[in-house]
């Protein structure tokens, strides 16, 4: 992971809200219409370039592409790259805002109106999709599509004053976890065929030189649909063997250069029956990488800073915080961001802490959270936090 003797960096979780006139190339794929697909390129090249170029002046220092190469969501971009899937389509609607678990029944009027509105934000357009199925043997076949990803964003990069530059990448665990397997013997099998798969994706942006981010919204949220009635112990062990595969997927990566993304979902809802920090951290620690992204700013889990008061950081390992919110367009004031870093690199040291945000700021193409202006006004307010806090760390 990159890190710097003398302040905190900053970074992101990833995606970005994407600009209209790639937009609309990814609306025509969507409905199956024709489209220009040498313009698309050249829109999508000019795109990140503009999104990276953004985030150096607003003062982030490892940037991403904005996933402005994902033409689905941050995980079911993957299913364009996978052989063996099988959507077949229903009439399900395309906007799914939580996992249908204890959240939902709890705030049943909530989901009502907030899924009637789209989440309460303009989402724009939405698609219908359908159920998922495994009907052949799971391999790579995304190769040209993570070389284009990574040529666009090192392109992107170039002589702009930057530290470092990530790929957000979908992790075993949350690679349609709601599917019917035709081919496979077991769960099991299909889970370790997926992680062999995607580790190719992995590799070739860790080769390229960039840092490989895994994101696993599903590993933590899936625990407010198994418990109730489940138990939370049956809930760790379905999670252990998640763990398990995503470390398989990362055998022969070095460590240094990935880092992973632990979020609860990020649809702006109640989220009363999250697993507690406390209880998975051990889990997530148990990831081979070289830093921990998660969600620590919004007001369910905040207070989660805690647990590092008693959880010691593996040596060589960095936290990156949610210092900023994704699920309200309340700018958080500088000088708050600068608290909370602060208070945590008292607890797991000044070096070992990259100022980030609780989740990205658009869920796929066409899901954004928050309006583009908010977002780069948070992104900024996170970079000025950090200085404020580096004046005070290294006083």
């Amino acid at each position: 992971m990159s890190a710097s003797l003398d302040r905190i960096l900053t970074t992101h979780v990833g995606s970005l809200v994407r600009p209209d006139d790639l937009l609309e190339f990814i609306r025509k794929q969507q409905d199956g219409e024709p489209y220009d697909k040498a313009a698309y390129e050249a829109c999508l090249k000019r795109a990140v370039a503009d999104v990276v170029k953004k985030q150096a002046e607003v003062g982030i220092d490892i940037v991403s592409d904005g996933e402005y190469g994902k033409t689905i969501s941050w995980s079911r971009y993957i299913l364009d790259r996978l052989s063996g899937f099988e959507e077949r389509h229903d009439q399900t609607p395309g906007f799914r805002s939580a996992v249908a678990g204890k959240d939902r029944r709890d705030f049943a009027e909530f989901y009502a109106e907030y899924e009637g509105t789209h989440g309460f934000v303009g989402m724009g357009k939405t698609f219908k999709t359908g159920s998922w199925y495994v009907t052949g043997p799971i391999q790579y076949t995304g190769h040209a599509l993570i070389q284009r990803d990574i040529a666009d964003v090192k392109q992107a990069v170039g002589d702009t004053k930057v530290v470092d530059a990530f790929l957000p990448l979908v992790a075993p665990a949350s690679v349609v976890p709601q599917r019917t397997d035709e081919y496979y013997k077991s769960e099991d099998e299909a889970l370790f065929a997926i992680a062999e798969a995607v580790r190719e994706e992995y590799k070739a942006v860790v080769d390229a030189g960039l840092i490989a981010q895994i994101d696993d919204a599903f590993l933590a949220s899936t625990y407010d649909v198994m418990v109730p009635p489940k138990t939370l112990a049956e809930y760790r062990k379905w999670a252990e063997l998640r763990i398990e595969a995503l470390n398989h997927a990362l055998q022969g990566i070095p460590p240094e250069r990935t880092r992973y993304h632990l979020c609860w979902g990020s649809w702006n809802g109640p989220h009363t029956n999250d697993v507690p920090m406390q209880d998975i951290v051990d889990l997530m620690l148990r990831v081979n990488v070289g830093g921990y992204a998660i969600e620590m700013a919004n007001p369910r889990h905040e207070h989660e800073w805690r647990v590092w008061e008693t959880v010691k950081l593996p040596e060589g390992r960095k936290l990156l915080p949610g210092l900023v919110s994704h699920a309200t367009n309340i700018v958080e004031h500088p000088e708050l961001v600068a608290e909370r870093i602060v208070r945590l690199a008292k607890l797991v040291g000044r070096d070992n802490v990259i100022a980030s945000t609780d989740c990205g700021f658009a869920q796929g193409p066409f899901a954004r959270r928050v309006h583009p202006q908010i977002m780069w006004a948070k992104l900024g307010a996170l970079a000025e936090g950090a200085r404020i806090a580096t004046k005070q760390l290294w006083n």
